[in-house]
């Protein structure tokens, strides 16, 4: 049997994990129903929907960071300004 007491699961930890999942289903679905077709926008690359995905999570994980960082523990307004870049990301780029 695995010993996973090693790791620090909390509910938040499981959450994160079930939306990253949630997505990547999300993600798949789309592509078979609605095949991707590259897009130019702000950025000035064609980019699929992955892309925009995977830019959005990177995006998402420095502004938390930076958060953390330069204003302290609490994260609801680096959470929404996540979800404002993630939306403009999908929208725009």
């Amino acid at each position: 049997m695995l010993d996973f007491a090693w790791m620090a699961w909390t509910w938040q930890t499981a959450i994160f994990f079930v939306v990253i999942a949630g997505l990547l289903a999300l993600m798949t679905a789309l592509a078979v129903w609605r095949p991707e077709t590259e897009k130019v926008g702000i950025l000035r690359i064609p980019t699929t929907r992955g892309d925009r995905l995977f830019l959005t999570l990177v995006g998402a994980a420095f502004i938390n960071l930076a958060w953390l960082g330069l204003v302290g523990p609490s994260l609801e307004w680096a959470l929404a300004l996540s979800l404002v870049y993630g939306a403009v990301m999908f929208r725009f780029a």
